[in-house]
């Protein structure tokens, strides 16, 4: 016997299909703006260690490239960093919310980071095409670093193999996305002082590649819904703020939300109209804050460049040249 759909089960299908097709629109003039634009990705928390988070992110930045823009991710890996030194045998300790980092444990951070996390988000891309090439921060000297040191009871205290970052240069990345690909950077940086590597803050370097590149976005994928004002006494979330407001607020940030809004402060300041605090636990957040009108999570967003970005008549993605300098940013390591 052949089954024969009701009228009312097609009814419930056509349904279905004009809602999808009315999502699809919703995205048009989203991916009329962005198209050929750079988007900085800061990949890193619970996303990352979910099995199935990690492949609804694969999926989404394959979408963005598929769309027309030019995704960059940079990641860290400080749950992964973790559980391999304690399999190793190396004690973890913490410094002003900070893991000091031995040689000894650099050596596996650089392994983690590189070696095992940044083949893993480059396979799971790969499996939709060709598009993802892994490299590290020290590849083509992409960032540089030199030491980090913090005050703790007024005393200075040495982090080792933590790095704050001094440099930025993109030509290896930029060369990439002009050949279609899918950048994937870890972490890691060359250190300008003693020749060796740093471990630094993945928040940090998704800001300073962010800025280096041009990009119109960074959006950074946190635990968290997003920037609340007075957390926990006050949980509305804060959908929105420009530069100003974000630098009266900073003092009161917690020290996890902190370096990540530090990242934005910078990516605004340095020219990038658009950086979002986006919550990676839900599937396709990444797609939901570029290609729907509500969006997500926080923005901070510099008016004028934002509208001319908005506009579609604004900020076209700068040419990186061997020239461009960028401006010294700070951050702590995984």
């Amino acid at each position: 016997m052949i089954a024969r759909s009701t009228p009312s089960t097609e009814n419930q299908a056509r349904d279905v299909a004009i809602d999808k097709a009315a999502n699809l629109i919703e995205a048009l003039p989203w991916l009329s703006r962005f198209h050929g634009r750079t988007v900085v990705v800061k990949y890193g928390g619970n996303a990352m260690v979910s099995d199935e988070l990690r492949v609804r992110f694969a999926e989404s930045i394959v979408f963005l490239h598929y769309a027309g823009l030019r995704p960059v991710v940079v990641h860290g890996g400080g749950p992964q960093i973790s559980a391999q030194l304690d399999r190793a045998g190396v004690e973890s300790t913490f410094t002003a919310g900070l893991r000091v980092t031995t040689d000894e444990a650099m050596d596996i951070v650089r392994m983690v980071l590189t070696g095992q996390v940044n083949r893993e988000i480059v396979g799971l891309v790969n499996q939709h095409g060709p598009f993802a090439v892994g490299m590290s921060g020290e590849d083509a000297n992409l960032l540089t670093a030199r030491r980090k040191t913090v005050e703790v009871d007024g005393e200075t205290v040495d982090l080792g193999r933590v790095g704050e970052i001094t440099g930025v240069d993109p030509g290896a990345v930029a060369a990439l996305l002009s050949d279609g690909r899918v950048p994937v950077v870890s972490s890691v940086a060359r250190a300008d002082d003693d020749g060796g590597v740093y471990n630094v803050n993945a928040d940090t370097a998704a800001s300073a590649l962010a800025v280096a590149l041009g990009a119109s976005k960074l959006i950074m994928l946190t635990d968290v819904e997003g920037l609340f004002s007075d957390y926990p006494h006050n949980t509305e979330l804060v959908s929105r703020l420009d530069v100003d407001e974000l630098r009266a607020l900073l003092p009161s940030l917690s020290s996890g939300m902190l370096p990540k809004m530090e990242a934005c402060l910078h990516a605004v300041e340095g020219g990038v109209p658009q950086a979002h605090i986006i919550d990676g636990r839900i599937p396709h957040s990444l797609l939901l804050e570029v290609f729907t009108d509500q969006g997500v999570g926080t923005m901070v967003a510099d008016p004028e460049l934002e509208a001319a970005l908005l506009a579609g008549n604004g900020h076209t993605p700068r040419p990186w040249r061997p020239d461009d300098t960028t401006a010294t940013n700070t951050g702590g390591a995984q």
